[in-house]
């Protein structure tokens, strides 16, 4: 099922994503924010499950803001 999610308080704007049947999270993709990165965050995370990425990326920060597009991206799979 394909979903996004409308991020709050970082750069991206949007945040598009796959949950498989299986649990994976494949697909990801980021609109908006720091290209390079959110391209990497997207390879990394390919095929985990939102479990595991909510375990790695939960709760990290960018510069004094309270949430980081990481963090988001924990959120988003949390919610789906």
């Amino acid at each position: 099922m394909e979903t996004t999610y409308k991020t709050q308080g970082v750069c991206a704007r949007s945040i598009t994503f796959t949950k498989n049947d299986d649990g994976t999270i494949t697909n990801i993709s980021f609109e908006g924010g720091c290209n390079g990165n959110l391209k990497a965050i997207s390879k990394l995370c390919d095929g985990m499950t939102a479990e595991e990425i909510v375990a790695k990326l939960k709760g990290n920060t960018c510069g004094f803001k309270s949430t980081s597009c990481a963090d988001q991206l924990a959120k988003a799979v949390e919610q789906a």
